[in-house]
């Protein structure tokens, strides 16, 4: 077998929907919509190890702690598992008040039955029952027409709300879903919707919830906005109804899909923390919710330590999150790009504390949610100055002047291509100290004596070289143009530049010198000390010594 060298012979285009004056096009999302998580039920169902007991109870908190209202805990009627779990729930007062359970039920008596029973003494709770109205169902898997499929939907409607009533102490909400959706009739998915209605008989204080599911992606995810619109339009009792988007993720569009719903008027959305679920999976609640908050609208839920969230998700479904997830994986906000590191560090420079996020590349603030910049900016073979110096400033406040930052890179590329690896801050910074602060051949400055008078000064060092001690003697205008003056060769300092590292008592000072020895090509050096002139001098013997290396390497 192999692909089709024409695939419209087995497959075909989804139509379009008549809906010329359609208005979400032009809308943008400026409200919260409700959230549901089905993590424990469409979710666990589709694990290869559904969770256990401890599982959906370490997972359901997680749920709570997050912030979201409505969490659909199980399918009671299928599982003695999800049953007790929802037993323990209600029994062992779990449920946070302003949190409401959820539970899913085929439209069978006996199923709805047993569902009821798992939720007695439940203070609030939506007992959501579905059944399939494609035709491609009606025909193949239920030999049903429409009729049946209506009768269908009726009966459970009616066992739901007689069964409703024998528990009057539990604040019920209905919910009802045209599994399917996105492959039925508009007119037909409509019509079961409004048979199911009458019978429920909402109000505007009292709504029902319509779930609309994508449970298979048939097409672009403006047609499925499409479908929300013009379904939100026919359906009767509007101000009665919540519609509710249940995208999944075959076309690996379902974000985009329940985005787009939101947008055509629909006013909640169920989905899985990372998008888990059946084959390709469920629309990805935290994608969903960063989503709206990098358009300034917090979204309600709290993702501010997302590692821990990812965390529990993955001890508890077994499946990683991916490291290119967006917003939560090991390598979202990370650039390992050159000129991307570059505009990243400059972004970081010049953020105002107080204004609009601006960083190039990175969409939010990864503080945001948990994250740390150690893992923003990685340097590998295709990295260039700005990631090195970024590094080099975050991780040990060591902050290389611009031309030196060029230099250093060359240094740092030339250490990745051999070992074909990443480096790590704590890598990059062993490698300044060997390839700068260690170069101590053929001159190692083993002490200095400064004197100062009338703005000149005199400068005695002592000088390890070869194994032999010298003593070197300069008079300049400063203690480096005496140093300068004092040596056995003739050099050019070209650039000269220094920082405090840390503050206070612990505060040492960094210094940066560009060197030209005898003419030839200028060398960078550094120096790190307490005291502001040995780090100056350690710096100048620095590219001396770096200098006097490679012109002895040319020359053999």
């Amino acid at each position: 077998m192999s692909m089709l060298k024409d695939p419209s012979s087995k497959y075909r285009a989804f139509p379009a929907i008549d809906l010329p004056d359609r208005t979400w096009p032009s809308k943008t999302i400026t409200e919260v919509p409700i959230w549901c998580s089905s993590d424990l039920r469409d979710g666990n169902q589709s694990l290869i190890e559904p969770m256990d007991a401890e599982k959906k109870m370490r997972f359901f908190k997680t749920l709570v702690q997050v912030g979201i209202k409505q969490i659909e805990v199980g399918f009671p009627s299928a599982s003695q598992t999800d049953f007790d779990f929802v037993r323990r729930l209600i029994e062992e007062g779990h449920i946070p008040e302003d949190t409401t359970i959820q539970v899913l039920t085929q439209a069978r008596e006996d199923l709805i039955t047993r569902t009821f029973e798992s939720l007695k003494g439940a203070k609030r709770a939506i007992v959501h029952v579905y059944n399939a109205t494609a035709p491609s169902f009606r025909r193949i898997v239920f030999n049903q027409d429409k009729a049946g499929v209506i009768g269908i939907a009726v009966n459970a409607a009616r066992i739901i709300k007689d069964l409703a009533a024998q528990q009057p102490s539990t604040e019920w909400t209905f919910q009802y879903s045209p599994e399917i959706f996105t492959s039925t009739e508009l007119e037909f998915a409509v019509e079961v919707c409004d048979a199911v209605l009458d019978v429920w008989q909402p109000t505007p204080a009292n709504k029902a919830i319509l779930n609309l599911p994508a449970t298979v992606e048939v097409a672009t995810p403006n047609v499925y906005a499409d479908q929300i619109e013009w379904f939100g339009r026919h359906i009767s009792r509007r101000d009665s109804v919540l519609i509710s988007l249940h995208t999944h993720n075959d076309r690996g569009t379902g974000v985009a899909a329940s985005e787009l719903g939101l947008m055509a008027g629909a006013d909640r959305v169920e989905g899985c923390l990372f998008g888990n679920g059946e084959r390709t999976g469920n629309v990805d609640l935290v994608n969903l919710a960063l989503n709206l908050y990098t358009q300034g609208i917090h979204p309600g839920l709290d993702f501010s330590d997302i590692d821990n969230v990812r965390k529990v998700v993955e001890e508890c479904n077994q499946i990683p999150v991916h490291p290119r997830h967006p917003y939560v994986g090991d390598l979202v906000h990370t650039a390992f790009s050159g000129s991307h590191q570059d505009a990243i560090r400059k972004g970081f420079s010049q953020q105002d504390a107080n204004g609009i996020w601006e960083v190039p590349y990175l969409p939010i603030d990864p503080a945001d949610i948990g994250r740390s910049y150690e893992a923003v900016i990685r340097v590998n073979s295709q990295s260039g100055k700005g990631g090195i110096t970024y590094l080099l400033e975050q991780e040990y406040g060591i902050c290389l002047p611009r031309r030196m930052q060029i230099e250093f890179s060359q240094v740092v590329q030339k250490e990745t291509d051999r070992l074909g690896l990443e480096m790590s801050a704590e890598q990059i910074h062993s490698l300044l100290d060997s390839e700068y602060l260690q170069a101590t051949a053929p001159y190692a400055l083993k002490g200095h004596r400064l004197q100062e008078e009338n703005s000149t000064s005199a400068v005695d060092v002592e000088v390890i070289s070869k194994g032999d001690t010298q003593h070197w003697r300069g008079i300049g205008k400063g203690p480096l143009e005496a140093l300068v003056a004092g040596l056995p060769v003739d050099v050019e300092i070209m650039d000269y530049a220094e920082h405090a590292i840390g503050a206070g008592t612990n505060a040492k000072a960094a210094a940066y010198i560009e060197l030209r020895v005898d003419g030839g090509r200028s060398l960078y050096g550094v120096g790190i000390d307490e005291n502001l002139t040995t780090a100056s001098f350690r710096a100048l013997f620095s590219a001396l010594n770096r200098s006097l290396k490679q012109a002895e390497a040319q020359a053999a």
